[in-house]
């Protein structure tokens, strides 16, 4: 049974800076793509980063320059590292395979909210 645990979000002013985790069991992680999505109130998820199983890289527009993904299969574990952060970047942050082949289920995602 795969299981997606999010952590390390949190309140942080606009400039400031969040790295957040997705710890994955469950599933042959080195194998897959992964993703960081979020989904602010009212709108549809969105995916904003996402990293293939060979490491390649590709982003959202409102975030290509701000955010970073990686990963170390070696802790089945994907990060996404948020600088700049804008009050627009406030949303719940979930991780999941990318793209969804397998419709893994959501985790709990993490709460992040920049706001001064």
């Amino acid at each position: 049974q795969v299981q997606l645990v999010e952590s390390g979000g949190g309140l942080v002013q606009p400039g400031g800076s969040l790295r957040l985790s997705c710890v994955a069991s469950g599933m042959i992680f080195r194998i897959y793509g992964m993703g960081w999505y979020r989904q602010a109130p009212g709108k549809q998820r969105e995916w904003v980063a996402v990293i293939s199983s060979g490491g390649s890289t590709n982003y959202a527009d409102s975030v290509k320059g701000r955010f970073t993904i990686s990963r170390d299969n070696a802790k089945n574990t994907v990060y996404l590292q948020m600088n700049s952060l804008k009050p627009e970047d406030t949303a719940v942050y979930y991780c999941n395979q990318y793209p969804r082949y397998n419709n893994y289920p959501w985790g709990q995602g993490t709460q992040v909210t920049v706001s001064s």
